[in-house]
């Protein structure tokens, strides 16, 4: 029997170029490797095992092939292996939230500058946004390899080379600090915040996601499943960084159209809008965003009146 053809993820941003599921044929044919991990579920529908890092990862390199061009791309063992149509989904939402200040055309082009706090081994967001939209970014990061490896990345991909700069944060308690220089304007920040506080609580999280995922018990972590240290956790978790966000951000009102941090546990945005009310933030915005079971959202605020947002120069 001929696998179903997936049906359109409504939840889905109607931008998003995996909207209607994996073309699994077609992602097989640009990284051949794919295939030994495809199979026929019991619903009849081609997949792979997403506990599976070595799968997620082989899925990822035909994506990025397939959807965005991008030749070569890898990860050291142990780093994060993002879902490419959930970090879409923040790309996109983030378009339309600067087509709002924008008379509701999304800005195109290098002018549009993002800020990577974070950018990981893998420096997503910038290959997406720069594929989508023709954005710039500079991504940051505490890890030397992160960097590292995501200069491997540019370098592979001369599109990239002149569009996505990098800098190391060499003070990991701030976020801003050290990067935000005088003279830098961004468009935008955009942020995958470490969600727990702890390594045991990462762990835990790891376990319970792969217990979810493959419907059986097991207490052992894959440990490339879940990321790296500096990835995963942090002290005070997702809203001591968040909360540490904002107060820098603060810093910063005039440099920055909007910034913008994911936002994964909902029992933080109260506290989040709190601080938020603190450092008079002039508009806040909450964007939902769901990705199959998992539900998150992204929180934007701004310092610049509807005035001020009119007249930046995109």
């Amino acid at each position: 029997m001929k696998p179903k053809t997936i049906t359109e993820k409504i939840n889905i941003h109607p931008r998003n170029l995996d909207r209607f599921g994996y073309n699994f044929e077609q992602l097989i044919k640009e990284n051949p490797e794919l295939k030994n991990f495809v199979a026929v579920n019991e619903h009849n529908i081609e997949t792979i095992d997403f506990s599976n890092p070595a799968a997620v990862k082989a899925l990822n390199k035909g994506l990025l092939i397939n959807h965005y061009d991008i030749k070569d791309w890898d990860i050291p063992k142990n780093y994060l292996c993002p879902p490419i149509p959930g970090r879409a989904d923040y790309i996109h939402y983030l378009a339309d939230l600067l087509a709002s200040s924008n008379n509701g055309i999304i800005p195109e082009g290098e002018s549009v500058q993002g800020l990577d706090i974070g950018i990981g081994a893998n420096c997503i967001y910038p290959i997406i946004g720069n594929a989508a939209y023709g954005w710039s970014f500079v991504g940051t990061d505490i890890d030397e390899n992160a960097i590292q490896n995501c200069k491997k990345i540019i370098a592979a991909n001369p599109k990239l080379i002149d569009t996505v700069s990098l800098q190391l944060q060499t003070e990991s308690r701030f976020i801003f600090k050290n990067i935000i220089t005088p003279e830098d304007k961004f468009t935008f920040t955009i942020c995958n915040p470490p969600f727990h506080a702890s390594q045991d609580e990462a762990t835990k999280s790891s376990v319970r996601k792969i217990n979810n995922l493959e419907n059986t018990k097991t207490t052992k972590p894959v440990l490339n499943f879940g990321g790296h240290n500096a990835e995963l956790w942090c002290e005070g978790g997702e809203l001591g960084f968040v909360t540490q966000m904002i107060y820098e951000s603060a810093k910063y009102p005039m440099q920055c159209l909007w910034f913008t941090t994911l936002v994964s546990k909902k029992d933080n945005l109260s506290s989040i809008y709190k601080t938020l009310n603190k450092v008079s933030a002039v508009a806040v915005k909450t964007i939902d965003m769901a990705q199959g079971q998992k539900t998150s959202r992204i929180v934007a605020w701004t310092f610049l009146s509807e005035t001020q947002q009119k007249a930046w120069k995109f």
